[in-house]
């Protein structure tokens, strides 16, 4: 129904009823002789609502805005990066940087001499408070 309204609406329009100037609003007041007064003003309203919606549409479309989702053009790809051969690597130990050679020389001294244990005491303490902070977390009224 409102799509015959707004048709009837867009083709007064078009066929350039009045002197040109009132084009609008003698099309206005030809709807409202023609289908009364509510369903003219719903007319009207789809009628503006797709003048305006079209107009937006053709303006921004004409924008012509660089497209800021896309990564700048000297980004390497990830694609290209996972092809990439490491030939260089950090240490566990301190985080310096290392070739290959010196990193395979590093592992093999650390499966050799494995890092020295912590005291039985230390490691005690340690299990101790990793229980509370756990006891904590399900009984927070106990003051432990």
């Amino acid at each position: 129904m409102y799509l015959d309204i707004a048709r009837f609406l867009l083709g007064k329009f078009l066929m350039g009823m009045g002197n040109g100037k009132n084009r609008f609003l003698s099309c206005v007041v030809n709807a409202v002789q023609y289908m009364g007064r509510v369903t003219a003003i719903k007319a009207i309203r789809l009628f503006s609502l797709i003048v305006i919606s079209g107009t937006f549409f053709v303006l921004s479309s004409s924008w012509r805005s660089p497209v800021i989702a896309l990564p700048p053009p000297e980004d390497t790809p990830e694609e290209i990066l996972r092809t990439k051969i490491i030939i260089e690597a950090r240490s566990p130990i301190d985080g310096e940087s290392l070739t290959a050679a010196e990193y395979i020389q590093l592992q093999a001294q650390l499966q050799l001499a494995p890092p020295p244990k912590l005291d039985p005491k230390i490691r005690e303490q340690i299990f101790l408070l990793r229980l509370r902070k756990t006891l904590l977390q399900f009984f927070p009224f106990l003051n432990f």
